[in-house]
């Protein structure tokens, strides 16, 4: 032991001798180490093959989510059946009734448990095929990949690797994490949605190094490489460390470089990125479990009558074994005719209680009636019937995104609806997170005459109570004539609703500021700044709607498209942006074409 710890401390690279034949440490190999371990991963942009060899050799992008594959199907799917208390005591008794002691033959046992239980599994093995189905689709996928020589064409996902150069259109989805190399925009910017990761329908700006600004053609790829050295695989999907090297020059890098899978590109032609981790090693998918095994209150709740109906069924066992003992003790040396074979000990008057210790699970099988196993059947059926029932539902159905509701699985159906209590940050997590612009304040002065979803609920339920309130107590009449009259100014009438077709994000009703009347109110010009304002402070991108002729807005949040529609139902439409200017069309009631600021 002293030898090797000598030898140890014994280093070659620590003698002078030996310390010629090192490689000097440069600056910028001391700028590309991260401190402390998880920063090992290294990219080769453009090059995908040297990832495909070890020590650097990194998963395939194929995901699964799947519960179960073919070697694990059977024993999982084994033990979530008997997780069951009925299956675990119809499995013991038919394994009892392998024995001479049985009162049934074995297969009137094993059937309905061999039944009961593949019933459960076709279903778990059903459900996870449709999971399996719906991850083939996503790994199906096509994505532009650059194949060499500045040429792109399409590939699947699965078969995506790191360091291939992808090229991304407009509201596509995000194939792997990516490293954004250039956009459509000039200063390199794209805006994601990244409602599949954190829920928020906001959308988020992405930048570029200004170093790759120039890479925004198929062709600029051909020669084009690079090295990235970033952080290993982990779930924080707000963090990223690293650095491109690039061009002879080192780039650090943040997560704002960075393009998540699953996030989707809006308001932006095209972008280019390199793919730095694939599959499971992708932050969504590290942030993803596998798929847990559940069991729902009800089911758990069957399980305690199991148990209660279990020890019933016990306790007539004993009472019945312990009369069984008492009757071969007492009277049956009296029954000649009754008499056994010599060398059997179910009906043994010699010893009477091992007698009865048979007969006690004679009973156990013969009183096991008091279990439902069909139960278990009835329960699996009803629950795929409603998984079936949810998939065709079309209340249920978002006609504005063409998707219908996918029932993944049925074990906890019944779990459905009972919430006990609700943790929210915001509206925006409770509500269609919808803006409609209803009113406003102008130097003081509030316009808009509709009233809010909210004051309408109000107004309903104090009518109702106004109802209630009347017919327990007739002399509040006058009271309740002077609320109604109140609450025809709030609830609209339907003559209204036909003649004012809604538009999407506005909801203002007001004459003094529609169709150009803004002009003779005294506080004109406070009005226009504020419709200007409207039109221009804002991060929206207008796109011409090839079938109106019109603009419509991707904005980053709801507010800000409220805002810009009604600006341009006032006359005051924002019609472009670029690197330093707004242009917005503006209509005046004394001119027919609009004036263009």
């Amino acid at each position: 032991m002293a030898r090797g710890r000598t030898r140890a401390k014994i280093r070659r690279s620590n003698l002078y001798t030996f310390a010629c034949l090192r490689t000097p440490v440069t600056e910028t190999e001391e700028l590309h180490q991260f401190p402390g371990p998880g920063y090992s991963r290294i990219v080769h942009c453009n090059e995908p093959h040297l990832h495909e060899k070890k020590p650097i050799k990194y998963c395939s992008n194929y995901i699964s989510t799947t519960k179960y594959n073919i070697i694990t199907f059977i024993p999982k799917a084994l033990f979530e059946q008997f997780r069951r208390v009925a299956n675990v005591y119809f499995l013991l008794a038919a394994i009892l009734s392998l024995t001479p002691v049985t009162p049934f033959s074995a297969v009137s046992m094993i059937a309905p448990l061999v039944f009961v239980v593949g019933l459960s599994m076709a279903k778990e093995a059903l459900e996870d095929w449709r999971r399996f189905i719906q991850d083939m689709k996503v790994n199906m996928r096509k994505a532009s990949v650059h194949k060499g020589d500045g040429v792109f064409g399409p590939k699947g996902w699965m078969k995506l690797r790191v360091g291939d150069i992808v090229k991304v259109e407009k509201d596509q989805f995000f194939p792997a994490d990516l490293l954004l190399l250039s956009s459509s925009y000039e200063d390199g910017i794209c805006y994601v949605e990244t409602m599949n990761l954190d829920g928020e329908t906001n959308l988020k700006v992405k930048r570029s190094l200004e170093a790759t600004f120039p890479l925004d053609d198929d062709e600029t790829f051909k020669d084009f490489n690079g090295l990235i050295r970033c952080e290993d695989p982990n779930p924080s999907l707000y963090t990223f460390v690293g650095n491109l090297e690039y061009d002879r020059q080192i780039y650090p890098l943040d997560p704002v470089q960075i393009l998540l899978r699953d996030s989707k590109l809006r308001n932006t032609a095209f972008v280019y990125g390199v793919v730095i981790f694939t599959g499971h090693d992708s932050k969504v998918m590290q942030n993803s479990t596998k798929s847990p095994s559940k069991r729902s209150r009800i089911e758990k709740q069957m399980d305690k009558i199991i148990y209660i109906l279990f020890s019933l069924l016990v306790l007539i066992s004993v009472i019945s074994s312990i009369g069984f003992a008492v009757k071969i003790d007492l009277q049956m040396p009296d029954w000649f005719y009754l008499q056994p074979f010599i060398d059997s000990n179910l009906y043994n008057p010699e010893k009477p209680a091992l007698s009865g210790l048979f007969h006690l699970v004679t009973a156990l099988i013969l009183y096991g009636y008091l279990i439902p196993i069909s139960l278990y059947v009835s329960i699996e059926v009803v629950k795929v019937l409603q998984a079936m029932f949810i998939n065709k539902d079309i209340h249920m159905y978002d006609e504005e995104t063409g998707t219908p509701a996918q029932a993944r699985t049925s074990n906890l159906n019944e779990e459905l609806g009972q919430v006990d209590t609700i943790l929210s940050d915001k509206t925006g997590t409770l509500t269609c997170n919808q803006m409609d612009f209803l009113k406003c304040s102008i130097a003081g002065r509030a316009y808009g005459v509709r009233s809010s979803e909210v004051e309408l609920a109000a107004a309903e339920q104090i009518a109702i109570d106004l109802e209630d309130g009347q017919e327990s107590d007739p002399t509040h009449r006058n009271g309740a004539d002077v609320s109604e009259i109140e609450l025809e100014t709030i609830v609209p009438r339907k003559e209204e609703k036909v003649k004012n077709p809604k538009i999407k994000g506005f909801s203002f009703e007001d004459s003094r500021l529609m169709n150009g009347n803004w002009m003779k109110e005294h506080n004109a010009n406070a009005i226009l700044l504020f419709f200007r304002i409207l039109a221009i402070c804002h991060t929206a991108i207008p796109e011409v709607n090839e079938e109106t002729g019109g603009f419509t807005y991707e904005a980053e949040s709801p507010d800000e498209g409220a805002f810009l529609v009604a600006a341009r139902e006032f006359g005051f439409e924002f019609c472009k942006r670029t690197q330093s200017s707004i242009f917005v069309r503006e209509r005046y009631p004394s001119s027919e074409v609009p004036v263009e600021r």
